[in-house]
């Protein structure tokens, strides 16, 4: 599904990964992990488009990817450290931009969503006036509403609750299961099958 080959980044002067080379399949979650400061969340926002400071090669699908990027952001979620809540809006208002993107989604759709991660009734309250973790649960909201077969998830349980982190879980690995894709960073134990899961430790491609 997606192949990073010789992936060179230097930040600040420093390295922080060098002939950096990985892939991942569909039915697999690829958990990224490295110190604070490793350069996940850089990797993650070079996979996800944000970021162009790099060297080396990215594939989608065995095709480079800036000659199929339309298709790519069009087949991959991004879901970042920050929520991407305006807490000016509401929930709805905030995940109602989706409903232009996909011709299967509706007002209905929304309201589905929000249920599923525990915010039926919150639908129309202004986002400044949630706790933070509803705040992530709106952001993350937008799983239930993508058919982005790639996911690209960065620390997606901060500030959840057990009974949040258990559902988060449970969707990742349906997602897997049903012929998805995860890469992820994330200082919790996934406990989801161990089959399934690969990891990948940035402190070890630092370079000298």
């Amino acid at each position: 599904m997606l192949e990073v080959n010789n992936l060179f980044c230097e930040r600040d002067e420093r390295i922080l990964f060098k002939q950096l080379n990985f892939k991942i399949e569909t039915g697999e979650v690829l958990q990224i992990e490295g110190e604070n400061g490793s350069g996940k969340t850089t990797l993650l926002r070079i996979l996800s488009g944000l970021l162009d400071a790099f060297e080396g090669e990215i594939l989608w699908q065995k095709q480079p990817l800036n000659d199929v990027r339309e298709d790519y952001y069009h087949k991959m979620l991004y879901v970042g450290h920050l929520t991407g809540v305006k807490a000016a809006l509401t929930p709805e208002e905030n995940l109602a931009w989706m409903i232009c993107l996909s011709s299967h989604l509706n007002k209905l759709s929304i309201y589905q969503a929000l249920k599923k991660v525990g915010l039926y009734g919150y639908e129309d309250v202004p986002c400044h006036s949630l706790s933070a973790g509803q705040q992530r649960r709106v952001g993350l909201a937008r799983l239930y509403l993508s058919s982005a077969p790639l996911w690209i998830l960065d620390e997606p349980f901060t500030a959840l609750d057990k009974k949040g982190v258990a559902e988060k879980e449970a969707l990742i690995a349906e997602h897997v299961q049903t012929g998805g894709a995860v890469i992820l960073t994330t200082h919790h134990e996934l406990k989801i099958p161990q089959q399934t899961l690969r990891r990948l430790n940035l402190d070890n491609e630092k370079g000298a």
